[in-house]
């Protein structure tokens, strides 16, 4: 599985639902992890593992291609952080 539409297909295979009843569920657990994070809130799902939103600082880099100093502006960034199920099946 290398995308979205891969997801798609084999969530409808597995849970006997068609491509488009499978889309809907793929987008709606996707839009339920992006509106807790977007809140500041983590998703911890036992077993597979935590989103959670980190803050960046801003901070001052340079332009590889002249050198010139470039402002970085203080950013969240989305984590993600496998949990002990996900390390162990993996590995």
């Amino acid at each position: 599985m290398s995308n979205k539409n891969d997801l798609i297909g084999v969530v409808a295979d597995k849970a006997g639902l068609t491509k488009a009843q499978a889309g809907e569920a793929v987008d709606a657990v996707f839009d339920a992890i992006t509106a807790s994070l977007k809140k500041g809130d983590e998703v911890r799902l036992v077993g597979f593992g935590t989103f959670a939103v980190s803050k960046r600082k801003a901070s001052i880099g340079r332009n590889p291609a002249t050198g010139a100093e470039i402002k970085i502006p203080a950013s969240n960034q989305a984590k993600f952080k496998p949990g002990k199920g996900l390390k162990d099946a993996i590995n």
